[in-house]
């Protein structure tokens, strides 16, 4: 694993010390697959963000793989030795053609991913940031389909239904990772 305790150590001490939750989540077999294949040099983690415009709307994605109507909070990973906070921005720039600034390190989550025999530990490590810059539209289109904007009221609602209509263990735990961000977020967005 590459995000150290000192890289963690290091984006607390910027960005707050976070919430700290665990879960477990059953994926199938071509979640799972998917998963393996995403840990290439030990990677382990993800990094999600919660980007929001002077409208106080969310970044959201979609994946190529992904039905219609289903969206979610962009997310990377670092690449071996990068630096935490650079990586987050390019990561996000990638996913979503933005310049952000991250604001707050609001939640951390430790999640156990179970399916065909596998156990696998994955921590997603979740930011609120805000828009600095440019127009919401992927740079990675091989691994973004489609960016737009949406309400917290989308993101609990219609959106919600979709990722969890879908059957995707996988897209069951963003849902579970969203709900805990729209609860701790609480009234600050109104």
């Amino acid at each position: 694993m590459y995000v150290t305790k000192e890289k963690i150590e290091l984006i607390e001490h910027k960005f707050g010390t976070p919430s700290v939750i665990t879960l477990a989540q059953e994926i199938g077999l071509d979640e799972m697959s998917m998963l393996l294949g995403s840990q290439k040099n030990g990677r382990a983690h993800d990094i999600t963000f919660f980007i929001f415009n002077d409208e106080r709307q969310v970044a959201l994605i979609r994946k190529p793989f992904h039905p219609p109507g289903v969206y979610r909070a962009p997310s990377g990973g670092l690449e071996p030795g990068e630096d935490f906070e650079s990586g987050a921005l390019r990561e996000a720039w990638e996913e979503t053609g933005l310049s952000i600034r991250l604001e707050k390190y609001l939640l951390r989550v430790h999640v156990i991913f179970t399916g065909g025999g596998h156990h696998v530990p994955w921590i997603s490590h979740v930011f609120t940031a805000s828009r600095v810059e440019g127009t919401l539209s992927p740079v990675d289109t091989h691994e973004i389909a489609e960016a737009r904007y949406g309400t917290l009221e989308e993101l609990q609602g219609p959106i919600r239904n979709s990722l969890l209509a879908t059957g995707k263990g996988l897209l069951r735990y963003r849902v579970s990772l969203t709900d805990h961000v729209v609860r701790m977020l609480g009234g600050m967005l109104k």
